[in-house]
């Protein structure tokens, strides 16, 4: 794949991606699809709570499973287990859970310095409760990932990696919003290619007009939507009309479809990748998150478009096989990496 960055200064790359994101531990649990209707919760989607209502249902939870968790962390994730150098930025408390998420991701060898932020609030959870249709309704209280600042950035490391990987539920809080701005700058600067993931409809219905204007100034360099927030951004429903509206304005744009699989166009060229086939599908968290992963990896290694949505399809598909977004089995053997 063509190299989208700006021109870059004589830099040693010390990580292939970088990722700024919710740091937050998951804990998931299965449930009939009685306690989501006498729970209250919206089944499928997710909701944002406080910490009242994260307690309430924490403890109303069969026994679970805690797991570090966040967005852009389960793609590093992915990444890291593929092969690729990483470095994540996000806020967690100096609390148990906080270092529950910084052994996880430490020991999923990627490379993480933010500092712990004292008293409240705590460390953010994800409560997710997986349905037998392998539908997760989501619940997250986002504690102290909402209060990143910009001075944790150290912009020598943005400029010694390859891509600056943004996640697009960090947008709402201010402090952290701030410090991705900055982030972005930094990256720019030192012709680190910029890659942005939408995250979720809400999110685009709260802040579509930054990303917007992030992408009419040429900020992104790689996009990652799914259909239903194309639609948001776009303004367009039918898909093909979305891809079109958008495929000029970025360097790089991938879009996933579930079931329908995922598409990407870049400099002129496009591709699509079906699904992979899996036995069964047991839990969906984290499949967009795995995608990107896969995708990346193919992106910074310089492999064609096509290849680049095949690795992503094959990890997304070892996701939705178990509970839990961390991959279990050896990508790079699914991959045929290995």
């Amino acid at each position: 794949m063509a190299d989208t960055s700006a021109a870059q200064p004589a830099v040693a790359r010390r990580f292939d991606v970088i990722a700024i994101g919710n740091a937050i531990v998951d804990v998931m649990a299965p449930a009939t699809d009685d306690a989501i209707a006498e729970l209250g919760l919206a089944k499928g989607g997710m909701t944002l709570v406080d910490a009242e209502r994260a307690a309430a249902l924490y403890a109303a939870m069969g026994p679970a499973r805690e797991i570090s968790g966040g967005s852009a962390a389960n793609t590093l994730a992915g990444l890291a287990a593929l092969g690729a150098s990483c470095a994540f930025i996000g806020q967690v408390a100096d609390d148990q859970f906080g270092r529950v998420f910084a052994h996880d991701i430490r020991a999923g060898k990627i490379a993480f310095d933010t500092a712990a932020r004292a008293g409240d609030p705590p460390t953010a959870q994800c409560l997710i409760f997986v349905t037998p249709d392998g539908q997760r309704t989501m619940n997250t209280f986002l504690g102290a990932s909402q209060f990143l600042p910009a001075a944790a950035l150290d912009e020598g490391v943005i400029a010694a990696s390859g891509v600056l990987y943004l996640e697009g539920y960090l947008w709402d809080p201010e402090e952290p919003r701030a410090a991705m701005r900055k982030a972005i700058a930094a990256a720019r600067a030192a012709g680190t290619q910029v890659a942005f993931t939408l995250s979720d409809a809400f999110v685009i219905s709260r802040h579509g007009d930054d990303f917007r204007a992030l992408i009419a100034d040429g900020m992104i360099d790689i996009l990652f939507a799914n259909e239903h927030e194309l639609a948001a951004l776009t303004g367009h429903d039918d898909f093909h009309d979305g891809m079109a509206a958008l495929s000029g304005k970025v360097p790089t744009l991938v879009v996933t479809r579930g079931a329908q699989g995922a598409h990407a166009c870049h400099a002129g060229e496009e591709a699509h990748v079906s699904a992979q086939p899996i036995d069964k599908v047991v839990d969906t968290t984290g499949a967009g998150d795995l995608f990107a992963a896969g995708f990346l990896y193919g992106h910074v290694r310089g492999l064609p478009l096509a290849e680049s949505l095949r690795l992503g399809a094959v990890c997304a598909a070892e996701i939705i096989s178990h509970y839990g977004a961390r991959p279990e089995a050896d990508l790079k053997a699914l991959t045929g990496l290995a």
